[in-house]
């Protein structure tokens, strides 16, 4: 019976993932997993319990990461889950910010009604103040281009637009996905300089953090359109603030609102609306119920923050699970404790990321001694957690 504790408010399909009788929802103080969204995990004590956290959204600053993974817990997110969200969202933000769609708006709720003058008629009056720009064979700069950028940039090619990505880092998957008519650019500084639109599709770094800065500015265009739905700390909001007070920048949206940026003109800010939606929600929670689920039954791996992910089909009676640091002669030190209790081992994968390390040990007999086995495991320097896991089918 394994045990999950929930925190915010879980779309139903998420929950319906855990409608057997190997589960039990918010009965016990001593989870084996946590299901969350947005709720801030910093000032919680922690149960030793608990095995793995799956949050069911993308970021995970409101988890402590760093100090789950010296426990072995493996915390998990729902890359791609919200992706078709945030596309829509940006996509609707392309429009806007070339239409003068938003002042428009507020311009036609200001009109009263005149005996003298009809609406239709200060309506044709003073539109022309609202002329804007078609988005059709305008240059896009797609920076990132991992589960939304490259739906973004897939889309802003089929409305017309001439798009250019950039992301060094591409995986395979993403790059089978992306339009063969999307170009490639070398280097940020080819988007910069070409485009007429760009948005951001990265994550937060020490790298990325200001990409947006007075020198990129300076290379840009003069009245590019700035979008990002990624990280309010990937532009520099001083440097910013320069170019919209100069027009280098015609207009910035995002989906992070701050002070200074309420204060700024030419500015859009968006409560944060990106995954915002009822298809959104659902997706994110059965992607983060689905990983969790996996783990706690089988050890396998999938869109983990801290361990690398790793799946090797559970076909034999039981299975040994170790989270480690990723340090020379561990899998040694563990093959030789399980060869003291002579378990034969009948299939073995190992992987690391980072300073973290994870194995799977498929054995071809139930596990005799199993507490033992663990505890002897424990002792090893650098492991962190160990599961033996039986085969229940």
């Amino acid at each position: 019976m394994f045990k999950i504790k929930t925190y915010n408010s879980i779309a139903p399909k998420g929950l319906q993932v855990f409608e057997n009788n190997s589960y039990m929802l918010n009965e016990s103080d001593n989870p084996d997993g946590i299901l969350l969204r947005s709720f801030n995990l910093h000032d919680e004590s922690i149960a030793q319990s608990v095995k793995a956290i799956a949050r069911a959204g993308v970021g995970v600053n409101n988890i402590p990461v760093k100090e789950l993974s010296d426990q072995g817990v493996v915390v998990f997110n729902t890359p791609g889950a919200n992706a078709n969200a945030v596309k829509e969202l940006v996509l609707l933000s392309l429009f806007v910010s070339s239409r003068n769609f938003l002042p428009a708006i507020e311009w036609t709720n200001t009109l009263k009604i005149d005996n003298s003058t009809s609406i239709p008629s200060q309506v044709e009056s003073g539109k022309k103040q609202f002329v804007g720009n078609e988005i059709r064979g305008k240059r896009f700069g797609v920076i990132g281009v991992g589960a939304i950028g490259v739906l973004v940039a897939n889309d802003a090619l089929a409305l017309g637009m001439d798009v250019v990505a950039y992301d060094p880092f591409i995986s395979v998957n993403t790059a089978w996905q992306l339009s063969s008519n999307v170009q490639r650019a070398h280097n940020m500084d080819e988007i910069f300089s070409t485009c007429d639109y760009i948005t951001l599709h990265v994550p937060l770094t020490d790298k990325t953090r200001n990409i947006i800065d007075e020198a990129a500015i300076g290379k840009m265009k003069t009245g590019v359109r700035l979008l990002n739905f990624s990280r309010a700390e990937l532009v520099n909001v001083e440097h910013l603030q320069d170019a919209l007070e100069k027009e280098k920048i015609s207009n910035y949206i995002t989906d992070f609102p701050t002070e200074k940026l309420l204060k700024m003109k030419n500015v859009i800010t968006i409560p944060h609306l990106g995954a915002s939606t009822v298809e959104a929600e659902e997706n994110c929670a059965f992607m983060a119920a689905s990983t969790l689920k996996q783990y706690l039954e089988t050890g396998n791996i999938q869109h983990s923050v801290n361990f690398p992910n790793v799946y090797l089909p559970f076909t034999r009676l039981s299975r040994v699970t170790v989270a480690h640091k990723n340090i020379p002669n561990m899998v040694g030190q563990i093959t030789a404790v399980l060869a003291q209790y002579e378990m034969n081992i009948a299939n073995m994968l190992n992987s690391s990321k980072d300073l973290w390390a994870y194995t799977i040990i498929d054995l071809d007999s139930k596990a005799e001694h199993k507490d033992s086995i663990i505890q002897k495991l424990l002792t090893i320097d650098g492991i962190k957690k160990v599961r033996i896991i039986e085969n229940e089918r």
